[in-house]
């Protein structure tokens, strides 16, 4: 017999408790609503340009703040959040001293978690309609992970899935901030979980650890002060006077995550596709220079990486490369890139070679 009464509140606990065994940390509850204050914050964001060339931030702002119209009929969001981290915090900070080694950010050490999440939250959605195929309801879902004009920390944080750190990510007593997120819209009415309430009170640690002093403000970040920005969503020539600040950090940073005294309780991650490829954990700056294009390609098909392209790569790295102790293999190294064909390189390349000039003259 066909039942067609859902009880909501045993289902939505049924829900969340199933979260874990698609390596889920947890689920939470959303509302489609993003409070007003929010939206505030963020077209003041918008309006002081802290978003550099991110053009699409300033784009379908409506959608942001009106989360159901990315998904008709959309009544609740069922909030994840799936750790990314293979090997304990202090293995990333001890990692992060060595000058000789290109420190890649610790969530892009394995495979692209874009691919990774929507396979799992399609997979998490699958068996929300399986369980409950025997009621005459009828479900409806779309997934997100990083992948539309969502404003997921805002989310999961009305969803009491943690609160929003100083460094404007989403922290969590038990869990720390070291994880990705992504969300299940759906049609099904479930009980929403109340926010939580922060717990950062005076600590400024991520404030203070930002290399390029990127933190305007507690919870306000200019984005093109960021490393991150700066390696990764920056197109073009990183601005001379971050680049010292940079130091070996080729793609991305863990600065501000890495002292955060909550990621002390961070979780390790259950997903086999997170582990370490290509040995990048452990990657030395010199072999990371000479890899030629298709070798790169190579090792950097199905990473999050490989979307910024060999050029920004040899540019990132180059800058590793010039921050790093002078020897006589960097300085060989940076001059068989001085006739590559990007100008882009050979001005990174070039600089690189003048930092390793000044020290020789400062050594004399």
């Amino acid at each position: 017999m066909v039942k067609n009464i859902l009880d909501y509140s045993q289902l939505t606990q049924e829900i969340k408790d199933k979260a874990t065994a698609f390596g889920f940390i947890e689920a939470t509850i959303a509302s489609i609503k993003v409070d007003a204050t929010a939206q505030q914050d963020f077209t003041d964001w918008l309006n002081n340009k802290f978003y550099g060339d991110m053009d699409y931030l300033a784009r379908n702002t409506q959608l942001r703040f009106h989360p159901e119209l990315l998904h008709n009929g959309t009544v609740s969001i069922i909030c994840v959040k799936a750790s990314y981290l293979t090997k304990i915090v202090s293995y990333h900070q001890e990692r992060l001293q060595n000058p000789a080694k290109a420190y890649v950010s610790s969530y892009a050490l394995g495979r692209d978690y874009h691919k990774v999440l929507r396979k799992q939250l399609t997979l998490y959605s699958n068996w929300i309609k399986q369980h409950i195929a025997q009621y005459n309801f009828e479900f409806d879902y779309r997934v997100f992970t990083d992948s539309a004009p969502i404003m997921e920390i805002e989310l999961a944080k009305n969803s009491g899935s943690g609160w929003r750190g100083k460094n404007t990510l989403l922290l969590n007593k038990e869990q720390g901030s070291m994880f990705f997120l992504g969300e299940i819209f759906t049609n099904l009415p479930l009980l929403v979980d109340s926010p939580t309430t922060a717990h950062c009170g005076s600590c400024t640690k991520c404030m203070v650890a930002c290399p390029t002093n990127a933190f305007i403000a507690p919870y306000v970040l200019d984005a093109t002060k960021c490393i991150s920005y700066l390696t990764i969503e920056n197109k073009g020539s990183i601005p001379i006077e971050y680049r010292k600040a940079i130091g070996n950090r080729i793609y991305g940073c863990d600065d501000c995550q890495l002292v955060c005294p909550w990621n002390k309780f961070s979780k390790l991650s259950t997903f086999k596709d997170f582990a370490t490829r290509n040995n990048l954990d452990n990657l030395d700056v010199i072999t990371a220079f000479l890899w030629t294009k298709n070798t790169w390609m190579e090792k950097m098909q199905g990473s999050a990486i490989y979307r910024i392209g060999y050029d920004a790569w040899l540019r990132n790295v180059a800058i590793a490369l010039g921050n790093a102790p002078t020897n006589e293999k960097i300085v060989t190294a940076l001059k068989s890139r001085l006739d590559y064909p990007s100008e882009m390189v050979k001005e990174h390349v070039a600089w690189a070679l003048m930092q390793h000039l000044i020290n020789n003259n400062l050594e004399q």
